[in-house]
């Protein structure tokens, strides 16, 4: 019977059920066997894999809940650890993958060593992650975004109700590796009185002297106009993008990989931002509590918004239409004119292979405009009113911050 495969990389996002459930109905419906194949790329050549053969029955069950009915790992396999053992036994004529940039450029790199090694089997990516950062069409999301940004905005209101209420400051860091798009977005849902992400820092070197600045600035400003507390929204981005020294000097301790780097993933980054913040606070005799909240793990394996359920089973029917078509090495993607189209993985990678990072267009002028308008944040007319908090308001100005 004719096989196709499905694999699920990197971590959990709304709406990966709905494509798994989706696929697995139109391939049977054709007359194809489909197996999930569990704990990704390391089951996928594991000497013993784990697989399971799908059914209606099971994609009825699993296709509107969050999580991820087929085990995921976050294997990023060499290419000496690829072989052809699975798809020939199987007879797999279609491996599925589902997955973000990482997924995706392992998925790259097999499609190119399954040509070199003349077995005929086809990929086909579906691009998964709440970072929204895979190079799709402009204006197309990646699923799970939308359902984690209506997540994080829900979290973002009930913790600037709590601002409101006690008027103290909260610091919610949100999860993004590097790009700002789910930061920049609850921030801007929940009228943040200060964003920050990475690409805001397009002029300048990103420094947790900085982000602490920026924050103050945010604070004073906010003095001025009469208010006392506020919410500050960062991604957690900005940590891929420090310096380890800069890290290392926070006076914040840190265990350290085999390479020398700190294990950032091991620690609250809210915490080391507050905790950084709280002492430069005190050194500037500035009576402000502000409260470290991460919003995480909370957002990966929600219920799929409606709109990722009707996106997903776009994605999951056009993974039948790209193959019936006779493509391959693509991710499946959708145009502003919601048609299925093919963006071919070698047109998006970069000079090592990787697909390239979709970041936050810091010159569209939506964004343009809500950093300019929508936050809060000390400039040179502030000057005179700031000193009542401030000896020196000068370094806290935005433009002199971002450069």
């Amino acid at each position: 019977m004719r096989t196709i495969a499905i694999l699920c990389g990197g971590g959990p996002a709304p709406g990966i059920n709905t494509v798994v459930a989706t696929v697995t109905k139109v391939f049977l419906k054709d007359g194809f066997r489909v197996l999930a194949i569990h704990e990704g790329y390391k089951g996928l050549f594991a000497a013993h894999p784990e697989v399971e053969e799908l059914t209606y029955e099971k994609a009825d069950q699993i296709y509107s809940r969050g999580g991820s009915a087929i085990k995921m790992s976050r294997f990023k396999p060499e290419d000496q650890d690829f072989t052809t053992a699975l798809f020939v036994k199987e007879g797999i004529e279609l491996l599925v993958t589902i997955g973000g940039d990482d997924t995706a450029s392992t998925a790259n790199r097999l499609t190119k060593y399954l040509a070199a090694h003349q077995v005929n089997i086809r990929n086909i990516h579906v691009p998964k992650t709440i970072d929204n950062d895979l190079p799709l069409p402009e204006g197309i999301p990646t699923f799970g975004f939308t359902s984690a940004k209506e997540m994080g905005v829900t979290i973002g209101k009930v913790i600037k109700a709590e601002a409101s209420t006690t008027q103290n400051w909260y610091l919610l860091m949100s999860m993004g590796r590097e790009a700002g798009h789910l930061a920049f977005e609850i921030g801007k849902g929940i009228h943040a009185s200060m964003i920050i992400i990475p690409e805001m820092f397009n002029k300048t070197q990103i420094t947790i002297d900085k982000i602490v600045r920026l924050i103050i600035s945010s604070m004073i400003k906010r003095r001025i106009v009469g208010q006392k507390f506020g919410v500050v929204v960062v991604g957690e981005g900005i940590f891929h993008f420090l310096q380890d020294e800069d890290i290392a000097s926070s006076g914040i301790t840190f265990d350290y990989d085999a390479h020398g780097h700190p294990e950032l993933s091991e620690v609250s980054k809210a915490h080391v931002i507050s905790k950084i913040l709280k002492n430069r606070l005190k050194e500037l005799n500035l009576d402000i509590i502000c409260r470290p909240v991460e919003v995480g793990y909370s957002l990966r394996c929600v219920d799929p918004s409606a709109f990722d359920l009707t996106y997903c089973t776009t994605l999951g029917i056009g993974v039948k239409k790209l193959y019936d078509e006779g493509h391959s090495g693509c991710m499946v993607a959708v145009n502003l004119e919601e048609e299925v189209i093919p963006v071919y993985l070698k047109d998006v990678e970069d000079e090592h292979g990787k697909i390239r990072t979709r970041l936050v267009n810091i010159d569209k002028e939506v964004v343009r405009q809500t950093l300019a308008e929508n936050i809060y944040y000390l400039t040179a007319q502030d000057r005179s009113l700031a000193r009542k908090w401030l000896a020196d308001p000068e370094p806290f100005e935005y433009e002199r911050i971002l450069g």
